[in-house]
């Protein structure tokens, strides 16, 4: 307790707390269909895959918005993108509250869009943190601001009980006090250290582009412009990460034709694509396997999610001292067992539960190890990458809920959706494997013989940062 206190103390405490709330807040919007999916449900006739797409959109959104909000992040102010990424993401709740009667299907993926800002506060709340502090604490801080996707909870304790007794539409507006909670706090307290570069212009013009970009194509999609069915659907994640791509300044580009960006993309799409996008749709999961009421299912997805988020800054507190290569390693091979698990037996209740909560576990500390990496690999390009890399984790998000809604649509049953998952997972493993030796020389902590080792690597780094 002296030396986390010690290490808080080491920055600033309350920019770190307002990157919290601002996170904390953006994940409850975000994930806001997936507690309401079950009430929206009976008010709206859709398919188990299109009950899939809807809650999954907003995962999307995000992932893709992450891009090019981490591309803003590095040319503009922090505090003012977060308080901008704020109002977006208000929007919709503030249509479904004034909106009279119930908004069609097609309303509610547009508004999903919007909600992906929430979520896409991942790429400015992190490195905004982190350049409140000095490197030897970056795993515990970057796990402690992005331990605001305990913002999940709130959504399974606040939004299935206000949806009961005054209905979806009108529960969607109790996010509002929250964001306004983290508008004040980054207006006060807020401070963003980290360099910039690049034209602020140009980086709005690229965000904007892709918001009404993803509103078209999820639009398309719906309509069946890129094939009926489920070929439209699976195509939108490629899609979209090709037009954020296409915004981006060139120079930055230059990270995507690294193998490290591409497998720590991966992983991440594993660890906080697992979390989030099993948030999404875990209450659903439960009421069609277990036939567990609408109101448990909500309060067990807030256990699972406050699981997760609670062990986060954990993860990079252990990656701090072992390096987030040790650690991942362990943490992929037991999601991959829980998913092939879960795919071989399909476990009663009690088992089931169980299984869950260990998964959970596990996307939590694997989200913490692997931010671990990201500023000790990408120096100067924090911000960038935590869009990059988290562009993956949420297209990870979008996946999961989709695959498991065309699983059950299909065969009447989730095996092949964790199967699915089970073997991505085991090729995460595989690969942070393969690349263990060399990893370790700029990855682990900076105390004897890592120190030594590391320190040439990330002047390497800098050095090609500064000539990019």
């Amino acid at each position: 307790m002296k030396n986390l206190l010690s290490s808080l103390k080491s920055g600033n405490w309350r920019a770190l707390l307002a990157c919290f709330f601002y996170f904390d807040t953006g994940f409850t919007v975000w994930v806001m269909f997936g507690p309401l999916a079950p009430f929206i449900h009976k008010d709206i006739a859709m398919t188990p895959a299109e009950l899939g797409f809807l809650v999954a959109v907003p995962v999307l959104a995000a992932a893709i918005l992450r891009v090019t909000l981490g591309n803003l992040y590095q040319a503009c102010d922090g505090r003012r993108i977060a308080l901008m990424g704020v109002l977006l993401s208000a929007i919709p709740s503030i249509v479904l509250l004034l909106m009279p009667g119930t908004p069609s299907y097609t309303l509610l993926l547009v508004l999903g869009v919007f909600l992906g800002v929430g979520g896409a506060s991942f790429a400015v709340a992190l490195p905004m943190a982190g350049s409140n502090y000095p490197p030897k604490v970056q795993g515990l801080v970057l796990g402690l601001a992005a331990a605001g996707n305990i913002g999940a909870v709130l959504d399974g304790f606040m939004f299935p009980g206000l949806a009961a007794h005054f209905g979806w539409t009108t529960a969607a507006g109790a996010a509002l006090p929250l964001l306004a909670l983290a508008a004040t706090a980054l207006f006060f307290w807020a401070q963003d250290l980290g360099p910039k570069s690049g034209s602020a212009p140009r980086a709005f013009r690229s965000f904007f582009v892709t918001l009404a970009g993803l509103i078209v194509l999820v639009l398309a999609v719906h309509a069946g412009v890129f094939g009926a069915g489920k070929t439209g659907v699976l195509l939108l994640p490629v899609l979209g990460a090709l037009l954020a791509i296409l915004v981006l300044p060139r120079h930055y580009r230059s990270v995507l034709v690294e193998g490290d960006t591409w497998v720590v993309m991966l992983v991440y799409s594993i660890t906080f694509g697992g979390f989030v996008g099993m948030s999404s749709y875990v209450t659903t999961l439960l009421i069609s396997l277990y036939q567990m009421p609408a109101l448990e299912a909500g309060l067990f997805m807030s256990l699972l999610a406050f699981i997760g988020a609670l062990v986060r800054p954990i993860g990079g507190l252990v990656a701090d001292r072992i390096s987030g290569v040790r650690a991942l390693v362990m943490l992929l091979a037991a999601i991959s067992l829980g998913d092939f698990i879960f795919a071989a037996w399909m476990p009663p209740l009690a088992a089931g539960i169980a299984l869950l909560i260990a998964m959970y576990l596990c996307f939590g500390l694997g989200n913490g190890a692997t931010f671990q990496l990201v500023p000790q690999r990408w120096k100067g390009k924090t911000g960038l990458m935590s869009g990059i890399v988290g562009a993956a984790g949420g297209i990870g998000g979008f996946y999961l809920p989709v695959i498991m809604g065309i699983a059950k649509e299909s065969t009447g049953s989730y095996q092949m959706g964790f199967a699915t998952f089970g073997g991505l997972s085991a090729l995460a493993f595989v690969l942070v494997v393969l690349h263990r030796s060399r990893w370790l020389e700029w990855a682990l902590p900076a105390e004897g013989h890592g120190r030594l080792v590391a320190e040439p690597i990330r002047t390497a780094n800098v050095q090609a940062d500064s000539g990019a």
